[in-house]
């Protein structure tokens, strides 16, 4: 039984915590914009562009 009252207060921090950093994440535009970051490799352009780059 007194490890319940050392573990209970615990795990309510740690819950606080954790939704704390949720909370930050999100408000600090974390998950804005979920595609542009999967899609970047796929859109990366490998070949040199203009007349620069013909030597």
């Amino acid at each position: 039984m007194e490890t319940l009252y050392l573990l209970v207060p615990m795990s309510l921090v740690l819950v606080a915590l954790i939704a704390g950093v949720l909370w930050w994440a999100l408000h600090a535009g974390q998950y804005d914009d979920l595609d542009r970051p999967a899609e970047a490799i796929l859109l990366d352009n490998d070949k040199p562009q203009g007349p620069e780059h013909a030597r």
